[in-house]
């Protein structure tokens, strides 16, 4: 009797161990690959082209009404979004928010603003965003509501442009696929017909 609990103590040690064992693996497996985590470097994240986005600018007057809403002045509001910009609309803003910083009235400012844009890219928009805060600064009007309109004007003409390349690209697809389609309708559809109806005319003594 003692030399069967004497036997059987190594085999309880012997499980006891066998049953841990997947547990202290599993740990370390999880320490090993938390390791790897802390040393891995982090990844950075992928930051949309600015300056290839056409979205960009709607997006950024959005910041510009948002910043306007939130009670920031329009040389506050110019500057914290001129860094969001794609340029030449980023330059623009940062132009403004100086002449107005350095006293220059509303209207003065963005005129200047408008005048340095000429005949640049993206000229349409900061003479479009130039006008209505000249009136704006007129009137007494809410410029946020107004730089809003401006940001969903230019999401409509995105949207025009978009729809209209996707037009002239089936209009560019339909073409190679007529000619491809027009031999096999041709030999199939109508050569079929013209050699019926010539051995219905030849094989009844028509001519």
């Amino acid at each position: 009797m003692a030399f069967t609990s004497g036997a059987a103590l190594p085999l309880l040690l012997m499980a006891a161990a066998l049953a841990s064992l997947p547990g202290r693996v599993a740990v370390s497996r999880r320490l090993h690959a938390l390791g790897r985590t802390r040393n891995a470097p982090a990844e950075t994240p992928r930051r949309v082209n600015r300056e290839t986005d056409p979205l960009a600018v709607a997006s950024v007057l959005d910041l510009l009404a948002a910043c306007l809403r939130a009670g920031l002045p329009m040389a506050g509001a110019a500057r914290a979004v001129a860094q969001e910009a794609p340029e030449p609309l980023g330059e623009a803003l940062r132009r403004a928010a100086d002449l107005l910083a350095l006293g220059a009235d509303a209207a003065t400012a963005w005129h200047q603003v408008a005048r340095d844009a000429k005949g640049r890219p993206g000229a349409d928009e900061i003479e479009s965003l130039a006008r209505m805060a000249r009136r704006s600064a007129r009137s007494g009007s809410s410029l946020a509501a107004a730089v809003m309109e401006l940001a969903e004007q230019r999401r409509a003409a995105v949207e025009d442009i978009a729809a209209a390349k996707a037009e002239r690209a089936g209009v560019l697809i339909g073409g190679p696929l007529g000619l491809c389609f027009l031999p096999a309708f041709v030999c199939l559809g109508i050569v079929p017909v013209v050699i019926g109806l010539a051995s219905r005319v030849l094989g009844g003594g028509l001519l």
